[in-house]
Order: structure tokens, then C-alpha cells, then sequence
């Protein structure tokens, strides 16, 4: 994937992986909408996929390939053992968390944290690289709390790719592991895209991608004018209809209008499937409610989702009735400008 992309300069735009967010039901809605954006999954923590209940962990639909499996951890041998239990599902991309500054990820002392000990990033990525299939990623910050990024990122990139690491995604800001919220650190930190890009100079043969506050399709298109990738995280989540310009913007293909109510009864359909097997409409709704902002009736779709979904014996009727809010004949806000 990397390599091709390398060699013929075609760019890749992904989905970041969010967790509690970028679960299979809102791939498997993101999908719907881009057949070609590389889409991520939560973060998964090695030990949980050795010791936990693995098919709800790791599996997926067919159709949300191209997607990247994100892994939690800092102990080589789990990671190594949580990927070889991964092979089986067929991921297209195995993606290491060094960026992820939350409490439990401190705890665990890998995400955010392991900037600060570049040479286990390099140990653990050397481990994945021996057992996996796939291309072996990282995706970190520019740096953590007092570390100089001109220091600290170049630092950590030499270290990943002597231990042969595929690809690089950098959310172009710092982490502070004292002091901030996970979402204050998403916000507060200055964003830095410059560094990045001279991570991209200094390694031209390499593949880096950037991630960090990038809200629209026009600036997406910016920074690939700097770097391989671009990943759009809430911006993409929070208003998915963006995804519907992205396939014609940075795959080249024709570009046409979306067709939403193939999507309402592909979405339903899914949703009968998913409680057939013994789960909700809302697990699955709650990843549609920011789909329409800005048409009118979107809020009224918006209360539908958020409540009727929940109600005892809903089904996927409540999609429907939500769709029939919406007027499609104004302009989806799709953020491409």
C-alpha cells in the first residue's frame, strides 16, 4: 500500500482512528459513503485481544477494506502474540498508538507516553514487523510535554524505520500528559504542520502522513501539496457527508451526486443484521446523528436517531422515519470548501 503509494505519488486519505468512536458500525457507515478511504479501527490493546473476546475485538465487514487494525501496548512479545491472533482477520494495515494521551493509555505506559522511549517504539515495532503481513505503521505526536519536537520527532522516526516500519502518521501537535483532558489536548497544544513537513524533506523516500485539526476537504488537499496522507478524524465523524467528495477529489473518480437513500437502506438493511445478532439499533445509529448538518430538518433527524433509536423494540424503521426528515433538496454541508 505504502510503496505503491510512494511510487506513483498517489495519495492516501484515511479516516484517523477514534476511540470510542471508529467502532465496525461507523466503518461500515464511513464506507458507504468513500469506497476508498483507508478507514481505521479504535485503538485495540494487545491484551485484550490475548485474553479478551477476540471476534467482537477484531471483527469486520468484508466491505470496510481498506481498513487498518490500531494496537495498544509496549511490551513487544503481546503485541507480537495480539498481531499473529490478528493475521486471521485480514487487516490491511497494522497501526502502533504512540499518540494517544489518555489516563488508561498512561497507565498501560504505551500510547502518548512511549515518545518518550523511542528505542521500545523501536523494539515493539520490530516485533510486529517479524510476524505480520501487513505494513507495520506508526501514528504519534510531535512530541510530549517538555521534549523539543525538532529533537524528539526526528529521533523517534530514525528509530521506527531502523526497526522497519512501513509508514509514518503524525498528529502535528504535542501531547501533555499532565494537565490536559484527552479532548483539552486535541485542542489546546499549538498545531505545528511545518515540522511535519520538514519530516517529509528529510525523509523523502519515506511515507508520512499528517493528522491535527484539519477540518475540510480544501485544506486536506493543501497539505498534500507537503506530505503522502492526510487523515481527517472529527471532522470526518462529526459531519460524515464530507466523505462523499473524497473518492472524485483524491481518487480520481467521476464525480457524483450521492445517492442518500441507497445509503438509508443499505444503513437499515445493516442495522436488521446487526440486531438479528443480538445488538441494538443504537449502536449503530448513534454514528449517523451529525450525517446531514446544515440541511434543513437535520435536527429533527438528529432527535430521532438520538432518542427513538434507544426506545425498547426499535428497529430499523427508525432510520427510515429519520431520513423522511431531511430535505435533500438543500446543500449538504460537506465541508469540501
Amino acid at each position: 500500500m505504502y510503496a505503491d503509494a510512494l511510487k506513483t505519488g498517489r495519495k492516501i486519505f484515511a479516516v484517523a482512528p477514534m476511540i470510542d468512536w471508529t467502532d465496525r458500525h461507523c466503518r461500515y457507515l464511513h464506507r458507504q459513503i468513500s469506497r476508498n478511504a483507508l478507514l481505521y479501527t479504535e485503538m485495540v490493546v494487545a491484551d485484550a485481544i490475548i485474553h479478551g473476546p477476540r471476534d467482537r475485538l477484531l471483527g469486520h465487514d468484508v466491505s470496510e477494506h481498506p481498513v487498518a487494525l490500531q494496537l495498544g501496548g509496549s511490551d513487544p512479545a503481546k503485541l507480537s502474540n495480539a498481531l499473529q491472533i490478528a493475521e486471521a482477520y485480514n487487516y490491511d494495515e497494522i497501526n502502533l498508538n504512540v499518540g494517544c494521551p489518555s489516563d488508561r493509555v498512561q497507565s498501560g505506559t504505551f500510547g502518548a507516553c512511549l515518545m518518550l522511549t523511542p528505542e521500545t517504539v523501536a523494539d515493539c515495532i520490530a516485533a510486529m514487523k517479524a510476524v505480520s503481513k501487513a505494513p507495520v505503521t506508526v501514528k504519534c505526536r510531535i512530541g510530549v510535554d517538555e521534549q523539543k519536537p525538532e529533537q524528539a520527532l526526528p529521533e523517534l522516526i530514525t528509530r521506527v524505520l531502523d526497526a522497519g516500519a512501513d509508514a509514518i502518521w503524525i498528529h502535528a501537535r504535542k501531547a501533555w500528559l499532565k494537565g490536559l483532558s484527552p479532548k483539552e489536548n486535541r485542542e489546546i497544544p499549538p498545531l505545528d504542520y511545518d515540522i511535519v513537513y520538514r519530516m517529509k524533506q528529510r525523509w523523502p523516500d519515506v511515507f508520512i502522513g499528517i493528522n491535527g485539526g484539519i477540518q475540510t476537504l480544501d485544506q486536506a488537499e493543501a497539505h498534500l501539496a507537503h506530505v503522502d496522507g492526510i487523515m481527517l478524524g472529527r471532522a470526518a465523524y462529526q459531519n460524515a457527508a464530507i466523505l462523499a467528495d473524497v473518492d472524485s477529489r483524491f481518487f480520481g473518480e467521476a464525480a457524483v451526486e450521492p445517492d442518500w437513500n441507497g445509503l438509508r437502506d443499505r444503513m437499515m438493511a445493516y442495522t436488521e443484521r446487526h440486531i438479528a445478532s443480538g445488538g441494538r439499533v443504537h449502536h449503530v445509529a448513534r454514528h449517523m446523528v451529525g450525517l446531514f448538518t446544515g440541511l434543513p430538518g437535520s435536527r429533527r433527524y438528529r432527535q430521532i436517531l438520538s432518542t427513538d433509536a434507544n426506545k425498547p423494540g426499535a428497529g430499523p424503521e427508525v432510520i427510515a422515519a429519520a431520513f423522511t426528515a431531511v430535505d435533500f433538496g438543500g446543500d449538504v454541508e460537506r465541508a469540501s470548501a
